[in-house]
């Protein structure tokens, strides 16, 4: 039987899809639909005829989704149904109700639109691509594969927020975290590469992108992420501001009389790096900041100072740190980043190599020293990989 795996993940104006052998490893295809519902839309595949660009209205994510699949149909490799092992979704938000991944059937496809109000930018959309995948390959099994389920095995001291018992319960309020698919396959290929049993491994992920989170890994578990009841809590990202003190939205509201949208806009698309020095691009901090510019240096003062900050934490909630896995666009390639993110820490058994550290990384690296306590390194992530094992496993 084929272990080909369709992996959609489809946003509200996007569909990011790959074509993966799970056998393999290995993406055979790929692309990207962009600004659906706008006036003109573009998409890109690449496949085995290469890369293909094409621009056209698409309305909707059903359009989309024929689109896609006219373009395999031209330019390969051919989606017969016997081909497909499965069809694979992101979800973000599966709340307490998705401990992993889900085969989708009508009771499934509400259960994740009910969840909604934990996540109204990110689950609609990811239904709407389903909702398109399912007309497209109707006699294909599709699987949710959910953001937040590594981080289910959170323990309740972990999880639990500080607020009224009654009122957390009522309107579903606690830690979920999120990355959970790229925390999962980094701390697990983390422990391998290490020759660690995964079971015996405790981890730091350091999943450092335009967003951005932390989580510690003991024996293949997640027990405590930085994200909390929505993505916006944490490290500081690229528009979002990381963790803040709550009464800053109290003050905001009396004194500034912004409303509670506005404050919104404010948190998660108008702060973090964006906010601090007005630009998002790592490279481009990095360049101001090296120009004289003062608000990108702090900026990455206050980024270094974030990420150092959680590590000590999870250092103390693990109690020992066999190694620290830098993954994402700026973990994977941000040698500044790594480097003063740890600096310091020697005492702990944390240190960087600068030769091994320096330059981008495609492949996993170590990047500490010969004979370092803690191992650090670069491991790319592959959350469509880990999607589409996972929609495999869940099959049989």
């Amino acid at each position: 039987m084929s272990q080909d795996v369709l992996v959609i993940n489809s946003g509200s104006s996007s569909i990011k899809y790959q074509l993966v052998d799970v056998e393999a490893q290995a993406a055979i295809a790929s692309g990207v639909v962009e600004r659906i519902g706008q006036e003109v839309g573009s998409v890109t595949h690449t496949g085995p005829d290469g890369k293909t660009t094409l621009e056209q209205p698409i309305p909707d994510h059903e359009t989309g989704m024929d689109v896609v699949l006219r373009l395999f149909s031209e330019h390969g490799p051919v989606l017969e149904p016997s081909v497909l092992r499965a069809v694979g979704h992101r979800v973000v938000q599966g709340g307490d109700v998705f401990g992993g991944p889900a085969l989708v059937d009508d009771e499934v496809y509400a259960a994740i639109e009910a969840l909604s109000d934990l996540a109204p930018l990110h689950n609609p959309a990811n239904l709407a691509g389903i909702k398109a995948a399912r007309h497209a390959f109707p006699d294909a099994p599709h699987v949710a594969v959910f953001d937040t389920s590594f981080h289910q095995s959170l323990p309740a001291a972990a999880y639990t927020y500080a607020i009224d018992r009654e009122v957390a319960a009522e309107y579903k309020i606690r830690r979920y975290g999120f990355h959970g698919t790229s925390h999962k396959f980094v701390s697990h290929l983390t422990a391998e590469l290490i020759g660690k049993p995964v079971e015996e491994a405790n981890i730091i992920v350091l999943h450092l992108g335009n967003g951005a989170s932390a989580t510690a890994v003991r024996g293949g578990e997640s027990v405590e992420t930085s994200m909390g009841l929505t993505p916006l809590e944490g490290l500081v990202m690229g528009s979002r501001s990381g963790d803040i003190d709550p009464a800053v939205v109290f003050h905001l509201q009396r004194v500034a009389g912004m409303s509670t949208d506005d404050i919104d806009v404010l948190l998660n698309r108008k702060s973090g790096m964006l906010g601090l020095c007005g630009l998002t691009d790592m490279r481009d901090v990095h360049k101001a900041a090296g120009e004289g510019d003062a608000a990108a240096a702090t900026a990455l003062e206050v980024y270094y100072h974030r990420i150092k900050g959680y590590v000590g934490q999870y250092y103390a909630q693990l109690g020992r740190v066999d190694a620290i896995a830098f993954t994402a666009g700026v973990g994977e390639n941000d040698e500044r980043v790594r480097a003063h993110s740890l600096a310091g820490l020697e005492r702990l058994g944390i240190a960087v190599d600068p030769a091994r550290n320096a330059g981008r990384s495609s492949q996993p690296k170590v990047i500490s020293p010969d004979g370092a306590e803690v191992t650090v390194l670069v491991v790319p992530t592959n959350e469509e990989l880990e999607i589409a094992r996972e929609a495999v496993a869940l099959l049989g």
